[in-house]
């Protein structure tokens, strides 16, 4: 694992690169109608900034996962805009927002979902291969290194750890270097030494190549690693933190359950 870039040495967006790398305006999501109508999203409005590394957090049912996969354009709001860099996905047709998500956003999920049959450097390079593109040499190796996959790229997943696995669905998601990554509970699945080991190099895909990541989570120490931290209940934002430590986030959510 490369050692980490000072903060105040992080990687910065060109000026030509939007501040905010995703947001939500007066994002509303209902699930149902009538009487059992569910609001998931109560009117949020949220931006992520371009090259930092944000947290979501909040209880059961706060609607955490459902901002991330509206954020994503894995789902669609009730009302509201949602923004990838410069594009509304609002104003996006199916086929558009599939070349978006292709183009530029990845993804980290709890469960790997790695393709069996392939190698590590295959599941590595797959968006990459679907989008009829070559990789970038250079990035792919560095990512790799990074990763400490350089003598793992010929197994397949069935030969890795858990952390393997989880560290190879990281480097796919970096592979097409996206705009944005989103990442689901992405050390549920893991050990904390496995844990620790992803969480360190997605801040360091921030911290050092001026990457943007979005993580879901209900973990403090997970959090933890974080630049900034969005806590929801009930569909709303009731708080923000920045700098967190593990003890900040168990006494902030301890108050939270009060």
């Amino acid at each position: 694992m490369q050692p980490l870039t000072p903060q105040s040495e992080r990687a910065r967006p060109p000026a030509d690169v939007p501040a905010a790398a995703a947001q939500a305006i007066d994002a509303v999501k209902v699930y149902g109608r009538g009487e059992t109508a569910v609001r998931a999203l109560d009117g949020i409005t949220v931006a992520f900034d371009t090259a930092r590394y944000s947290a979501i957090m909040g209880p059961s049912g706060s609607g955490k996962s459902t901002l991330m996969h509206c954020l994503a354009g894995l789902d669609r709001l009730t009302s509201g805009s949602i923004l990838i860099g410069d594009s509304d996905l609002g104003t996006l047709d199916d086929k558009a927002l599939t070349v978006l998500r292709r183009d530029k956003v990845g993804f980290v999920f709890q469960q790997f979902n790695l393709v069996p049959t392939l190698t590590a450097l295959e599941n590595i390079t797959l968006p990459l291969d679907l989008a009829g593109r070559k990789p970038d040499k250079e990035w792919l190796d560095n990512v790799i290194g990074t990763l400490g996959l350089g003598d793992r790229l010929r197994h397949k997943p069935s030969e890795l750890s858990g952390g393997q696995q989880q560290r190879v669905a990281v480097g796919r998601a970096l592979a097409t270097r996206p705009a944005i990554i989103f990442a689901d509970e992405p050390t549920g699945n893991l050990d904390s030494r496995s844990g620790h080991e992803v969480l360190e190099f997605l801040r360091t895909s921030v911290r050092s190549w001026g990457q943007t990541v979005v993580m879901v989570t209900h973990d403090p120490v997970a959090a933890s690693y974080s630049d900034r931290i969005v806590f929801l209940a009930d569909g709303r934002i009731v708080d923000e933190m920045s700098e967190p430590t593990a003890e900040r986030v168990i006494d902030h959510m301890k108050r939270m359950g009060d």
